[in-house]
């Protein structure tokens, strides 16, 4: 991922941070049949190897398990985004000189992939996935809500990712890189705006 300085984000705890909030990530391998790519929910577990482990799983049919990887996998996280239009810019009156741009977060992470389907390990994979985007309900669904039975037979459709990081990177790119007068303009255009994702961008720019 090309980063310039300016929009390096090194600290591995806000890296860690920035990827428990993105949740998604694209989960890439290179094979001898090519590319393959699958969005998936993964959760990092910090406890385990020097930058942590990332787990997941795909869908047995998913002929991506299945395909020798060559090298390392990577991990895709993207958070919030938003579209920066040149008008927003204090500058744009002073000379004009300005182009539209758009601000975003991202986080890479690779490292070697392992594939396993056995019972215990993705018993424990669901779960801790499931308690992790439950945790902030009233009443949280477990897997041990549903009758064993089940969620065995749905477990034998499932093949689980262990991702051990050895490269992390990470880029925050929120106009930085602009004069303090076209980042307030930033920031109050993409507040008036008001979606969703734009919001959370916007307490993102400097000022």
């Amino acid at each position: 991922m090309y980063t310039p300085p300016a929009f390096i984000v090194a600290d591995r705890t806000e890296l860690h941070e920035m990827i428990r909030q993105c949740h998604l990530a694209n989960f890439i391998t290179a094979t001898a049949r090519g590319p393959m790519a699958t969005p998936l929910p993964m959760f990092l577990d910090e406890s385990e190897g020097d930058i942590g482990v990332l787990y997941a799983h795909l869908a047995r049919p998913n002929p991506q398990w299945q395909a020798e990887v060559i090298g390392d996998g990577l991990a895709v996280f993207m958070g919030p985004d938003a579209y920066v239009t040149p008008s927003w810019y204090a500058t744009k009156a002073e000379h004009g000189k300005v182009v539209p741009t758009w601000n975003y977060t991202a986080i890479h992470a690779s490292g070697p992939v392992e594939f396993f389907d056995d019972a215990d390990r993705l018993h424990e994979v669901v779960s801790r996935l499931t308690n992790i985007h439950e945790s902030s309900r009233k009443a949280p669904w477990a897997v041990t809500d549903a009758p064993e039975i089940y969620i065995k037979a749905q477990m034998r459709g499932i093949v689980g990712i262990r991702m051990p990081i050895v490269n992390l990177q990470g880029k925050r790119k929120m106009s930085q890189n602009r004069p303090e007068e076209d980042r307030k303009g930033v920031k109050r255009g993409i507040e008036e705006r008001g979606e969703r994702h734009d919001i959370a961008v916007a307490t993102m720019v400097p000022t």
